[in-house]
């Protein structure tokens, strides 16, 4: 019987389109259900976190991607709200400053790659090197299609060195993401959220699409896959990367460390 995380890996061959941003085939729930369950996943991953953290032997690098609307903030929001901050951090990348454009472009990069017992999720993230830039002409096609096979040996270096890496893309259809742009702009408390460049954004759907196909046919490897997440609900979606992330915390078979003997024989003053 495959796992739930099989459904969803991105697999030679595939396309983006073999993917369907409606499938709820693995928890076929109502709203109610599934937030019960995603309830009683967190609360055991939220346990395991904490064993992660104090035993300090695993670490755990979580890449998001999306197109715009598609919920990597609300995905975080959800589905870490119960864990040790001590031992989650989150990284937003946006445009790189003048100095990081100064350095190479993995630089900013790996200055944040987990610790041992981190779990460190990059909101965007190295991709963006193939992708905007690739959009956007912002270099030239010489020397952004090399990035792939650079992505390639970074990401082995860090799976060879022991961190693991999970990597979401949110895959939402083109009439969801306009659906929840305009119910934003009628939501006085979540207009904020729009910008101009979503609408221009917006326009370039087709190239990002194209991009996003790439990025995966070629960097979806056996030791970091991508794992494409039906995200037209929100529920399912996150219950789906909360089950991913479970199972992978299981696997490890983490053991809360042993306290110190000589700490027992030490008196309090």
């Amino acid at each position: 019987m495959k796992s739930i995380s099989e459904n969803y890996i991105f697999k030679e061959g595939q396309k983006l389109d073999d993917f369907d941003p409606n499938d709820i085939s693995c928890f076929p729930l109502d709203r109610n259900q599934a937030e019960e369950q995603l309830f009683m996943i967190r609360a055991e991953f939220d346990d395991l976190q904490e064993l992660l953290h104090a035993q300090g032997k695993h670490r755990i690098l979580i890449v998001l991607q999306a197109t715009d609307g598609a919920g990597k903030d609300n995905l975080i929001k959800n589905v870490f709200r119960g864990v040790n901050p001590k031992g989650v951090k989150v990284v937003n990348f946006k445009a790189p400053s003048e100095a990081e454009l100064s350095k190479d472009y993995i630089y900013r990069i790996h200055q944040t790659v987990p610790s041992n017992g981190e779990i460190v999720i990059h909101n965007r993230s190295i991709y963006e090197d193939v992708l905007a830039v690739r959009v956007h002409n912002l270099v030239p096609k010489s020397v952004w299609s090399k990035r792939y096979r650079h992505i390639n040996e970074f990401e082995r270096m860090l799976t060879d060195e022991g961190t693991i890496i999970l990597k979401f893309f949110l895959n939402i259809s083109k009439s969801e993401q306009k659906r929840r742009l305009k119910d934003r702009l009628n939501d006085s408390t979540k207009g904020w959220k729009v910008t101009k460049a979503d609408f221009t954004e917006r326009k370039y759907w087709n190239d990002y699409q194209k991009a996003y196909n790439d990025i995966f046919k070629k960097t979806s490897t056996s030791y970091a896959p991508w794992y494409i997440i039906p995200a037209n609900n929100k529920w399912y979606k996150n219950l789906i990367v909360a089950s991913i992330l479970l199972k992978t915390l299981k696997d490890l078979n983490i053991e809360l460390p042993k306290i110190n003997p000589d700490l027992k024989k030490m008196k309090l003053k």
